[in-house]
């Protein structure tokens, strides 16, 4: 079990895989948000037709992972660090589960606005285009300057408000040359006096995480992630259709590495890693060289 970025580079995934196969070992894929059951049942709802074919996606994050205290090596990108490898494979991931896995170019730019202590892109911008002519926009921005539970009405809560001093003092502390990083760190360690309830701001509704808020667009309606399910849409409305432990990546994760442990096909598996990990790559090759990048290590989703 691997987690994002699954490796620097197309030759590592490559080695990985080949490695694994030679040792008669499973390679999965995981810590990404395609897990989420949220996803998951937006898949099915594209696949089932229910709302025509699907003709688009788009998906926008706002998070603070620039403000949370960081090791030199997670912000390092000759190391795999920075916001670009470490979470554009959740939007990614997401994309590509609804979008059928095959993207075949991708437009990106990526932005790093000064902060000490921070050498690296917070904000991603990318135009993916799937195989069958299916367009995808993902934007992420992870400075912290906005959360994503302030784009749905029930994310305001007192708890997240209260919480949302942190990351602006740790901005300013960063500015300033005073963050203490090590001693964060340790705080949010799990086993430390932090760890274990480092998330007091949930209440049990959905908002707006590492992948954002998922829109598809299909030929009779939408969907999108509800503060309990999904909200879809169609000529008749909007319905709210409940999806039990939402936001709970693992209830799906855990069933697939055990079925691939008993060999059985898994998504999630080393060939679907390094698709992922090659349009990471593209948005940051695209990103450098002001072009659009063409794929060729691309896997469909496994039904």
């Amino acid at each position: 079990m691997v987690e994002k970025p699954m490796a620097t580079s197309l030759d590592e995934c490559q080695r990985m895989i080949e490695a694994c196969a030679k040792n008669n070992v499973v390679l999965t894929a995981g810590g990404a948000r395609s897990f989420d059951p949220a996803f998951v049942a937006m898949r099915s709802v594209i696949d089932s037709g229910r709302l025509g074919r699907l003709g688009g996606l788009a998906a926008w994050a706002y998070t603070g992972w620039i403000l949370r205290p960081r090791e030199p090596h997670e912000v390092d990108v000759s190391q795999g660090g920075g916001t670009v490898f470490n979470q554009a494979p959740h939007p990614v991931d997401v994309l590509r589960l609804l979008g059928g896995g095959l993207v075949r170019s991708v437009r990106g730019a990526t932005v790093e606005f000064p902060l000490a202590g921070r050498p690296c892109p917070g904000y991603i911008n990318a135009c993916l285009q799937f195989e069958d002519g299916t367009p995808a926009t993902l934007m992420y921005d992870g400075y912290g300057y906005m959360a994503g539970w302030e784009l749905v009405p029930w994310g305001e809560t007192p708890a997240r408000l209260s919480a949302a001093e942190g990351p602006m003092q740790y901005r300013k502390a960063l500015r300033a040359g005073t963050a203490d990083e090590y001693g964060g760190k340790e705080r949010l360690r799990f086993g430390s006096d932090r760890g274990e309830s480092r998330f007091p701001d949930r209440d049990g509704n959905w908002t707006p995480m590492d992948a954002g808020i998922v829109v598809a667009a299909c030929e009779r309606g939408r969907i999108r992630q509800s503060a309990s399910g999904l909200y879809v849409y169609d000529d008749d409305g909007r319905h709210d259709e409940l999806i039990a432990g939402l936001g709970d990546n693992r209830s799906n994760e855990v069933p697939e590495l055990r079925a691939a442990m008993d060999r059985k096909p898994s998504l999630h598996d080393g060939w679907w890693g390094m698709a992922t990990m090659e349009v990471v790559l593209a948005i940051m090759h695209s990103a450098a060289q002001a072009a659009e990048i063409r794929l060729s290590h691309q896997v469909p989703v496994k039904r």
